[in-house]
């Protein structure tokens, strides 16, 4: 059984009107250093977002989010960022912004393998509940 490693996530949001501070979650980034794992998934639900803000350029933010994980692949096809070291891309990738696409506050965790917490990340953090009682 393999040892349990430390990783370090963030929620990607997309903020249609950003001085109305709603938002919708869209994805999640996720960081082990030790596993030397950086990835992202996005999923965004168009019909939540639309009821959000009926107005908002569905493209525009599905090409921004579909970036986010080729930056954290790295490498030329990621431009400058894509260059830089994991750790380094993380940070960017998390830093604060004030614009239609922002993520959460970093959260830690532990895990064996990192690509089963990212995807159970984004079962509990980014898609909508199925099936079974409201969530109250």
């Amino acid at each position: 059984m393999p040892a349990h490693s430390s990783f370090d996530y963030a929620v990607i949001r997309v903020v249609p009107r950003v001085e109305r501070e709603e938002f919708i979650n869209a994805g999640v980034i996720l960081y082990c250093l030790t596993r030397r794992f950086l990835d992202a998934r996005v999923e965004l639900d168009e019909r939540r977002l639309l009821a959000l803000a009926p107005d908002v350029d569905v493209d525009l933010i599905r090409g921004h989010l579909e970036a986010i994980p080729r930056l954290c692949a790295g490498g030329r096809a990621a431009g400058p960022i894509g260059q830089l070291p994991q750790k380094e891309r993380f940070h960017w990738l998390v830093a604060p912004r004030s614009t239609m696409l922002q993520t959460g506050p970093v959260h830690s965790g532990l895990c064996q393998e990192p690509t089963k917490a990212l995807e159970h990340l984004m079962q509990r953090m980014v898609r909508p509940p199925s099936g079974g009682e409201p969530h109250r």
